[in-house]
This record gives structure tokens, C-alpha cells and sequence, in this order.
């Protein structure tokens, strides 16, 4: 519960920003994912600022998400009967 409400309230702030304010969120996520996981792909082997450098970061960073967001509690609810369920799990 103390996890989902700070999200909530960031999606309710993103919610209100306009096109130019989300523009530069996004770009200052870019901008960090370059800054952490840019030396990790330099140090891969990949030449920074080319295609395959951007998609070693893309990589990184999908990963560490899905890393951190599959330890992450989850609730299932079933609804239905006699055989036919219709389950939801977040």
C-alpha cells in the first residue's frame, strides 16, 4: 500500500503536466539512463553514441525494471462461476 500510493499520485501529477513538461521528464530519464548505464554499454564494448550503445541502454535499463518490478507484491481476484472465471492480477 505505501508503494501504490506514491504512484498514484505521480500519475495524477503527470496527469496535469502539459506536453512541454512531460517532454523534459522524459528527456531527464533519457539523460539518467545515458549517465548509469552508458558506461556499463561503453564497457561492453559498444561505441558510444551509436545505435547499438542507445539499445545496450534500452537493454540495461529493461532489465533492472523488470528486476525490480517482478519482486514487487502482486493481488490476484477471481470473478465467475461454475467453471468460468474471468482473474485479474496487478
Amino acid at each position: 500500500m505505501r508503494t501504490v500510493l506514491p504512484l498514484v499520485l505521480a500519475a495524477l501529477l503527470a496527469s496535469c503536466a502539459t506536453p512541454a513538461e512531460r517532454a523534459a521528464q522524459v528527456e531527464r530519464e533519457v539523460d539518467q539512463m545515458i549517465t548509469v548505464y552508458g558506461p556499463a554499454c561503453e564497457k561492453l564494448g559498444y561505441k558510444a553514441d551509436t545505435d547499438q550503445w542507445r539499445d545496450c541502454i534500452l537493454r540495461l535499463n529493461a532489465q533492472e525494471r523488470y528486476e525490480r518490478y517482478s519482486r514487487m507484491p502482486t493481488s490476484t481476484s477471481c470473478v465467475g462461476h461454475r467453471g468460468f472465471f474471468h482473474c485479474t492480477t496487478f
